[in-house]
């Protein structure tokens, strides 16, 4: 978990730096295998909502400027939404990898949650019938999308 969220805010810093604290370090205690730690610079965060424009430019320049370094969607190591694994594996579309980090989501919810048959259904649904409908056309008839950063730790 550590090793992921400090790859992922050096790989945000260095094409965005003011979306992300730097990084400094990550590790295990010499004295507990089981307690880890990450280390970045400490920014005092404003409690006001930043400016939305603002805000949104610099969202599309670290889009814009970001580069997947093999064309694919995805991660070199799996990055965590809190404690949730997120699945980060290499896919050649968009779809199929927001088809894969959703289904892992639902997954850890019916694990967590011993969910029923509605459950299922609508999980079924969503993955197999909403997200190819919205996200196939994005990736068809010539059309492309660029693989970029996508992130949840941002800064303004």
């Amino acid at each position: 978990m550590m090793q992921g969220e400090f790859e992922s805010m050096t790989t945000i810093q260095a094409v965005s730096p003011a979306f992300a604290p730097k990084p400094t370090a990550w590790g295990t205690f010499k004295t507990n295998p089981d307690l880890h730690f990450f280390l970045c610079d400490f920014h005092h965060m404003d409690p006001e909502t930043p400016d939305a424009s603002t805000f949104t430019a610099r969202l599309a320049e670290m889009h814009q400027k970001s580069i997947s370094p093999n064309g694919k969607y995805g991660f070199h190591l799996t990055t965590y939404n809190g404690n949730l694994p997120q699945d980060c594996t290499w896919t050649d579309t968009w779809e199929e990898c927001y088809r894969n980090n959703l289904k892992r989501m639902f997954d850890l919810e019916e694990e967590a949650r011993r969910s029923d048959g509605d459950f299922r259904e609508i999980r079924d649904a969503v993955l197999d019938k909403a997200v190819t409908r919205l996200l196939r056309l994005l990736e068809s008839e010539g059309r492309s999308i660029k693989p970029c950063l996508v992130h949840g730790d941002l800064w303004r």
